[in-house]
């Protein structure tokens, strides 16, 4: 399974980059490529909303393993539209050598600092395997980056990412990706264990979510990209989706879904929706093209990372947490039933410790593209300069992510 999961990272990380810098190659008008976005958007958080529902079906009454065959077809109709279909831009492609050092420093940085999180969990903050896996992920990530300065031709230019505004972008993406990965975990946990929801059940219980998503994407992204600096949309979108996660910090075991777990659902949806969408489109503005396929995985590297730290990292937080409390709270418990409580009051203790976390990374990427991200409307023309507040024209987007 682990080495199945593998391939369909190296693939998947193949596919998603083209994807958007397609988007950005067919679209360059302002109000076109918002909209386009917006649908891409909608197409997401819809094929999201399906795969949780479908999901819980597969689950409840077939076999986990058809949640992996169920993806065969779907692959096969999406195959046979990109060869038919799709049509690559001219003088898009980067004809340039793989940077073999690079991918290999960058690789290992990467799943070093994973496996870092993933081992606090289990062993401490302060084994000497965890601290040594941080150790070498850093040595290894400044190794990749002094390498990329001085290779012909890098893996990943530095001037995609020192640019501010994309920098800006990959970085509160990265971190708002920590939150939400996270709390997916949690909430799923909670709905199912603790309230005893079935798979199905719990599918349809994250529609709320999914619902606040594509309205945010396609209603309010897109009407405001070309009014709006990005800025605007994104730190207030990151905002509203912590107060979201507020609402969940107040889960109990006997909280209602109605009154607690939905509208929480709903703004983490909503805010999601409002700041991914002109994110996506302005990571990719304006760059060159032989560096549009680079900014455009970089979006999606940054969600991939997030998505794995967050889920160790929170995971270690709430792990940590739960021990503490039963710790505290299992010498008052006189019988099984008491003891059962306990258990399930401190599992309940650690998602909640957790997703203050996920607050905490939400508000940070707020401030971060408040504080970094400058460039002005998609349909003035210009961006802020990186670093320099000027503005400059910039020439007309070439690729998305």
């Amino acid at each position: 399974m682990f080495g199945a999961r593998a391939l369909q990272g190296v693939f998947g990380a193949l596919l998603a980059p083209a994807a958007l810098s397609l988007l950005a190659v067919m679209f360059t008008d302002a109000k076109e490529r918002a909209k386009a976005f917006g649908i891409y958007g909608a197409i997401a958080g819809g094929g999201g909303a399906v795969g949780f529902i479908l999901g819980g079906v597969l689950t409840e009454y077939m076999d986990w393993r058809w949640t992996f065959f169920v993806n065969i077809p779907f692959a096969i109709v999406a195959a046979l539209g990109a060869y038919f279909v799709i049509r690559e831009p001219e003088g898009g492609r980067n004809r340039n050598p793989l940077d073999i050092p690079g991918v290999l420093l960058s690789t290992l940085g990467l799943v070093a600092l994973v496996y870092g999180f993933t081992r606090a969990e289990s062993d401490g903050w302060g084994d000497s395997v965890t601290v040594g896996m941080f150790v070498a992920s850093a040595v290894l990530l400044i190794a990749f980056v002094v390498t990329e300065a001085k290779v012909k031709a890098p893996l990943l230019p530095l001037r995609v990412v020192t640019d501010r505004n994309r920098g800006g972008i990959y970085l509160s993406l990265g971190i708002a990706i920590i939150a939400m990965f996270g709390t997916f975990l949690f909430l799923t946990y909670y709905l199912q264990v603790v309230k005893g929801f079935s798979p199905i059940k719990t599918g349809f219980a994250f529609m709320p979510m999914i619902v606040g998503m594509m309205v945010g994407s396609t209603q309010i992204g897109t009407r405001l990209m070309t009014r709006l600096p990005a800025r605007l949309l994104m730190g207030p979108g990151f905002l509203v989706a912590a107060v979201g996660m507020l609402l969940m910090t107040q889960l109990e075991i006997g909280s209602s879904y109605a009154s607690t777990i939905l509208p929480a659902m709903l703004l983490l949806g909503l805010g999601m929706g409002t700041a991914f969408m002109p994110a996506m489109s302005l990571a990719t503005l304006g760059v060159e093209p032989r560096d549009a396929g680079v900014a455009s995985a970089m979006v999606n590297t940054s969600q991939q990372v997030g998505g794995a730290i967050g889920t160790a990292l929170l995971n270690t937080i709430a792990a940590s947490a739960t021990t503490a409390y039963i710790k505290d709270h299992i010498g008052s418990a006189t019988s099984k039933s008491q003891q059962q409580l306990v258990a399930l009051e401190g599992q309940v203790h650690g998602y909640t410790n957790a997703i203050w976390f996920a607050v905490g990374m939400l508000v940070l990427a707020a401030v971060i593209v408040v504080t970094l991200v400058n460039a002005g409307r998609p349909d003035t023309g210009a961006v802020a300069a990186s670093g320099e507040g000027a503005e400059d024209e910039v020439p007309v987007p070439v690729v998305a992510h």
